[in-house]
């Protein structure tokens, strides 16, 4: 029998549910509890009040293994069979045995699909880091929480937290590769490679869109959108794709100097990019793996190989560019931009309750949820 970790009054019992994916099959989703352990000197527990489900999370359970997102909330059973998926959203310190991080702080940051988590914490400037011996290799951005009343990206609006839940990451991606393009990465030479358009795969995602919204401000440069033929018509209707082709139209793009931005993560449909356009490709870089299902890649790409675009590496080279303010300013004014215009294109949908997380996981994995829906999970009943 599943025993909520929660009671009427928020309080946290000895138990904690958590949705753990099979990691050779994540499709297939359980609900496991585990003992909430008495907290360490320097610990704090947090209740996990609600989280975002996109298709980045299938992202991060298809890249588990080689950039280590299984190691941010290590399963404590059968950690060679299941996982926990990190996912962005909101908690509340419930428990400390940290003198400088007290109970009922709120914080914004990764998170697993659970009613708690614990954390060994060092208080910060904005918030604290986690600790955890466990966390020591992985990037500062994903051991760094926010709190609420000291986030540069505040919104106070009504659905501010749960917008931000589901598009802060996905959009700072995007605007971090369309910096890398606008700079070459640092190395100097003319805009995106010289090229006259940017060819953006999976344009109905929400990665896509956020990259698409900051590409389509740059001056003499085409975005042009891939999707879905069903998705078509929403891709067009954001105003911020040149030209929208469906998958099954890929002869029909344009040439001339291109670079591609893959989020779908899908080889046959890169390939066919690549082939069609031949010399014209500048540079190609993949972001994330939104078709989860694709065939495997191909061996024989014509033009430039992919290259890979790990946006927490990226922050660190605009940090050292633009040094940390400046770096807090943009990043706060393109976001709050984004996410207020996203309230033309974005419902949010609630799942609460055990059954609702697991549904939301299912629905995501499926490809079931449509692109102008953000969907946001709480173990929580209402």
């Amino acid at each position: 029998m599943l025993v909520s970790m929660t009671d009427t009054e928020g309080a946290l019992s000895d138990q904690n549910r958590v949705l753990e994916v099979r990691r050779a099959s994540f499709g297939d989703a359980e609900l496991h509890d585990t003992a909430a352990a008495e907290l360490q000197p320097g610990e704090i527990r947090l209740r996990i009040d609600e989280f975002a489900l996109t298709a980045n999370n299938i992202s991060y359970a298809g890249a588990g293994d080689l950039l280590g997102y299984w190691d941010f909330f290590p399963a404590e059973h059968d950690r060679a069979v299941w996982g926990r998926v990190p996912a962005m959203g909101w908690a509340e310190i419930v428990e400390s045995a940290n003198p400088d991080l007290p109970a009922g702080g709120r914080y914004y940051g990764w998170f697993p699909m659970a009613d708690s988590v614990t954390f060994t914490a060092t208080a910060t400037r904005d918030g604290f880091r986690d600790d955890g011996a466990h966390r020591q290799a992985h990037a500062p951005v994903y051991r760094a929480y926010v709190a609420s009343d000291r986030d540069p990206y505040s919104d106070a609006a009504p659905d501010g937290e749960d917008r931000h839940a589901v598009l802060r990451v996905l959009f700072l991606t995007g605007f971090l590769a369309d910096e890398f393009f606008a700079d070459c990465g640092g190395a100097g030479g003319d805009a995106y490679f010289g090229a006259e358009q940017v060819i953006v795969l999976s344009a109905s995602s929400k990665t896509a869109i956020g990259f698409a919204q900051r590409a389509a401000k740059r001056a003499g440069l085409s975005v042009i959108g891939l999707t879905s033929a069903s998705n078509v018509a929403f891709v067009e209707s954001l105003g911020f794709y040149d030209i929208v082709v469906s998958y099954d139209d890929i002869a029909q793009l344009p040439g001339g100097p291109s670079v591609i931005i893959d989020m779908a993560g899908n080889p046959s449909v890169l390939a066919d990019v690549h082939a069609h356009l031949g010399d014209d490709v500048r540079h190609s870089m993949m972001v994330g793996r939104s078709h989860h299902d694709s065939p495997p890649a191909s061996t024989d790409l014509t033009g430039p190989a992919p290259q890979f675009f790990f946006a927490p590496m990226d922050i660190e080279r605009q940090l050292a560019a633009w040094g940390p303010d400046e770096y807090r300013r943009r990043s706060a004014e393109a976001m709050l931009e984004f996410i207020d215009g996203s309230r033309s294109w974005l419902e949010i949908e609630h799942r609460r309750g055990p059954d609702g997380v697991v549904s939301a996981w299912a629905d995501v994995y499926n490809g079931s949820v449509a692109p102008n829906v953000g969907l946001i999970a709480s173990f929580a009943s209402a």
